[in-house]
């Protein structure tokens, strides 16, 4: 059953405008590709139903998935009937795709609180689709109903529907642009994005890149911040002051839930969602940091050095990556940019 609610797995695709579509009959290559995907900041990623014994692959890749890559949001694509849809739900599917509307599979995905985006190609089929739960439509072919003259012509009186173009989507800033300013709120993107000569080259970090800069170029298209605020904010106890007494302080007073690290770091949040005070043991003269979540690592790296700000070597872990600037902020507090997966 699906791992991810369906109002979680709709906000992720709108908020991210990206869905990375591939199939592929090896279940080791498909666990590399979804990698590679997260790597370059997809959280969504499809699986096509197509080719014999898919089913199987999918259920291999959903439970490593899984097991290995908690926050990612696997689902599944070319569904065209209830049966197939129930099978790929019961194998971990968190939303089903299809490549046309089919009451059936609506019904079903609705009974079960799935995700679910028809294929639909006329604005009578995507009123249909609506009508039966659909939040998103995807729109389909995309490239043969017009392209994004389509698209606009469509939202000028349906401004409420939300619409995925997929098949023909081109990996380039152009069609991204041209798609975004119609009016697309994600973008379904095949084998223009995960290419077949990726594939088969197993060049997984040049799809790690290329998935990145597709999401750079949706947030540029859409006009969106690169940096997005303050992660958390980083406190030094000092030889007076344990971290368990500075972090007790915070508990106490405000009702902040802790979780401590192995180094004995403690990080205190009211919401998991929200900012996080980081308390750590004393550090010399350093009273404070700050982290800065970015939406894109590499291009706020850039974007600071185009500054002239230096920045010391990079920190990459699972699932996060972080570089200090070697500057202080004019109170001698350390900064950090910070990105999470």
């Amino acid at each position: 059953m699906a791992r991810v609610d369906r109002l979680t797995v709709l906000q992720e695709i709108l908020r991210s405008g990206l869905v990375p579509i591939f199939t592929h009959p090896d279940p080791e290559v498909c666990k590399r590709v979804v990698e590679a995907c997260a790597a370059g900041g997809s959280r969504v990623v499809e699986f096509t139903n197509r080719g014999d014994f898919a089913p199987q692959v999918f259920l291999e890749l959903a439970r490593y998935v899984a097991d290995h890559l908690p926050g990612v949001i696997l689902g599944a694509g070319t569904v065209v009937d209830a049966p197939t849809a129930a099978l790929y739900i019961a194998y971990g599917a968190n939303f089903i795709v299809g490549p046309d509307l089919n009451p059936e599979v609506a019904r079903l995905c609705n009974r079960r609180k799935v995700a679910y985006i028809p294929g639909c190609g006329s604005v009578s089929e995507i009123g249909q689709a609506e009508e039966l739960g659909a939040e998103i439509i995807k729109v389909f072919p995309a490239s043969g109903l017009g392209g994004p003259d389509f698209l606009r012509a469509l939202l000028a009186p349906c401004p409420w529907t939300r619409c995925m173009p997929t098949a023909l989507v081109k990996a380039t800033p152009e069609d991204i642009r041209a798609w975004i300013q119609a009016g697309a709120a994600c973008l379904g993107m095949g084998a223009s994005l995960i290419t077949p000569e990726c594939l088969a080259a197993q060049d997984y970090d040049g799809l790690t890149r290329r998935v990145a800069q597709v999401l750079r170029w949706i947030r540029e298209a859409r006009g969106e911040r690169l940096f997005l605020g303050v992660e958390h904010v980083g406190l030094y106890a000092t030889p007076e002051t344990t971290v368990d007494a500075l972090a007790a302080w915070y508990r106490e007073r405000f009702g902040f839930g802790a979780t401590v690290t192995p180094s004995g770091t403690q990080f205190l949040a009211l919401d998991p969602q929200g900012g996080r005070i980081e308390v750590l043991p004393p550090s010399g003269s350093v009273r404070c940091h700050v982290a800065v979540r970015v939406a894109d690592f590499d291009a706020a790296v850039e974007a600071l050095r185009a500054q002239g700000v230096d920045l010391e070597d990079p920190i990459v872990l699972p699932g996060m990556k972080l570089q200090y600037l070697k500057e202080p902020d004019p109170a001698g507090n350390r900064v950090h940019i910070v990105w999470r997966a």
